[in-house]
């Protein structure tokens, strides 16, 4: 008999560890399968059992939480959702996340391992913590002031910090309401298939997802080349490059809206917008270099995260010399994110050096103790110092004497560079109006910002000039603003 039972014991033994394997398969190994099970209504439930975290401008919530009292409990709100909706995003129980709702999802809901006093015990246990705060560095000013300056235009602004890489404004026009998306029900539906349906795209982040030719900003990159590899080492020196141009290999020339651009130096091109001048210097750079830099001030990287990830911004690296004096003067098909043309402005303020552009300050759990900081970095030296302090000298020549005038500001010293991107077919399609700037107060040892804005404008006259009375006078009222 004793035999029998302890065969049976055995047996019983086996079954009871067979159990317990097969229980923690299902609780360790298979638990994210069944998390993403669109079955499983438990994990809906459990997330929105709870107010969602708050994200912060200037100390402040922009979003909340509203009880609706359904099986869904609690829907996302927005205090001010137009405003802030490039940088929030939405939070929608249809739909999902997007940008900063997105990529801090984990904190925002609870479910990051980070807000739990014991974070392992928590992860096996998959126990929802009260949801974390993320602080953004967004300036409340300089956020409003892009935004009403854009309007009813549709177009964007990107503005950062350019000793640190911190985001002071992130705006992209026409803009939409968060709140619509949240929820459950017919109005949610109905509200996503008109924004995304309709031709104005309010859904698109077009201040950092969005790439447009830059125009003539981008002769900031092309004089910042030709000055590091020497083409050019005195500004006021004439260049010896005509106008107008034979672009090499062809029986195409290139001319200029502007006068006086034969045989002129940098300071006076660079001022004026001289096409040929630029696309001459381009020539003599040569590919690699003129690549390298583009690459240097962030352009061909495929990874910047703020933390949502930035549309690639464009520069060929496989090009003929007539395509490449194109290029060098944004009329082959280089294109830039304004979040990338912001960066390239806050180099030259930043004596050369590109800091990487970051949108969350710190991370804080539901009592407000810090749960990550983002610390500062540099991406890359753009150019040499030397490079960035006589572009700088440039830039400002710019607002004071050439095409930027509407960005000077009183008490503070402005650099800019306008610019009018033709784009299309005989360069028929809506030019885009273009100003990139950085402004530091008189006697400040530091730049406050840089801006970079677009303006999607039908009605931009062609020449230049335009990026300097559609663009200008709405980053002369960020910079104001950030400059406070």
């Amino acid at each position: 008999m004793n035999r029998y039972i302890r065969r049976a014991s055995v047996f019983g033994l086996v079954l009871l560890v067979a159990l317990l394997l097969n229980a923690a398969r299902v609780q360790v190994f298979k638990a994210d399968a069944y998390d993403a099970n669109p079955a499983n209504r438990r994990t809906a439930l459990t997330r929105y059992s709870q107010p969602r975290g708050n994200i912060l401008v200037g100390g402040r919530p922009v979003t909340g939480s509203r009880d609706s009292g359904g099986r869904l409990r609690y829907e996302r709100t927005y205090t001010e959702g137009p405003l802030y909706a490039a940088v929030t995003g939405y939070a929608s129980q249809v739909y999902g996340t997007s940008l900063l709702e997105h990529a801090e999802d984990r904190v925002l809901s609870g479910t990051d391992p980070r807000l739990a006093p014991f974070p392992l015990w928590t992860d096996i246990t998959r126990e929802q913590q009260p949801g974390g705060e993320v602080r953004t560095t967004i300036d409340a000013a300089a956020q409003r002031a892009a935004f009403e300056g854009l309007g009813s235009k549709k177009g964007a602004v990107a503005a950062v910090e350019p000793r640190t890489g911190k985001i002071l404004a992130l705006v992209s026009t026409p803009s939409y309401d968060p709140n619509e998306l949240a929820g459950t029900g017919r109005p949610v539906t109905a509200a996503w298939d008109r924004l995304n349906h309709g031709g104005e795209q309010p859904m698109l982040n077009r201040a950092l997802k969005q790439t447009y030719p830059p125009g003539s900003t981008f002769k900031v990159v092309t004089a910042a080349a030709a000055l590091d590899h020497r083409k050019v080492t005195d500004l006021d020196a004439k260049t010896g490059i005509p106008s107008p141009y034979t672009l090499p290999g062809t029986s195409t020339k290139l001319t200029n809206e502007a006068g006086g651009c034969a045989n002129a130096s940098l300071r006076h091109a660079f001022e004026m917008s001289c096409n040929t001048v630029f696309a001459g210097l381009g020539v003599d750079v040569g590919l690699d270099g003129m690549a390298g830099t583009a690459e240097n001030f962030g352009f061909n990287d495929a990874g910047l995260k703020i933390p949502s990830t930035a549309a690639r911004s464009n520069f060929d690296t496989d090009m003929n010399d007539a395509q490449l004096a194109l290029s060098a003067i944004c009329q082959y098909d280089t294109t830039a994110t304004p979040l990338q043309m912001a960066m390239v402005a806050a180099a030259v303020a930043n004596d050369g050096g590109v800091r990487a552009p970051y949108l969350v300050d710190k991370v804080t759990d539901a009592d407000g103790e810090t749960v990550s900081a983002t610390r500062q970095r540099t991406l890359h030296r753009a150019m040499e110092r030397d490079t960035a302090r006589r572009l700088q000298e440039l830039m400002t020549g710019v607002v004071t004497r050439g095409t930027g005038g509407n960005a000077a500001i009183d008490g503070a010293t402005v650099g800019g560079k306008t610019g009018t991107a033709q784009h299309g077919v005989h360069n028929e399609g809506t030019p885009y109006a273009w100003f990139i700037s950085w402004a530091k107060r008189d006697g400040a040892d530091d730049p406050a910002v840089a801006v970079a804005v677009v303006v999607e404008d039908a009605a931009a006259d062609r020449a230049d000039i335009s990026g300097g009375g559609s663009a200008a006078p709405i980053a002369r009222a960020v910079m104001q603003a950030a400059l406070r």
